[in-house]
């Protein structure tokens, strides 16, 4: 059974960092490509970050050069710096792996509130 545990959310000033983690079991995520989606409230979900099996990443065009996706094989975890926050970016994250093939998966989420 593939699960995905967002965890690194929180409260954090306006310029502020934080960093997302998602750890996932039952899938090995270098075999995937992994994503960060945000959904802030009344609005749809949107992708914010990915990353391939191949390494190659992809950013929404409202957070390049602040954020940054990464992952840590050896911890099966994938990570999305976050800087120079924006109050715009206050949304629930979501971390979602795609297999080559099948259904995709998704975690519940963690929340980002970025204060003015």
């Amino acid at each position: 059974q593939v699960q995905l545990v967002e965890s690194g959310g929180g409260l954090v000033q306006a310029g502020g960092s934080l960093r997302l983690s998602c750890l996932v079991s039952g899938s090995i995520i270098s075999f995937n490509t992994m994503a960060w989606y945000r959904q802030a409230p009344g609005k749809q979900r949107e992708l914010v970050a990915a990353i391939t099996r191949g390494g190659l990443t992809n950013y929404a065009d409202s957070v390049k050069g602040r954020f940054s996706i990464s992952r840590d094989n050896a911890r099966n975890t994938v990570y999305l710096q976050m800087n120079s926050l924006k109050p715009e970016d206050t949304a629930v994250y979501y971390c979602k792996l795609t297999p080559p093939a099948g259904m995709s998966y998704w975690g519940k989420g963690t929340l980002v509130t970025v204060s003015s």
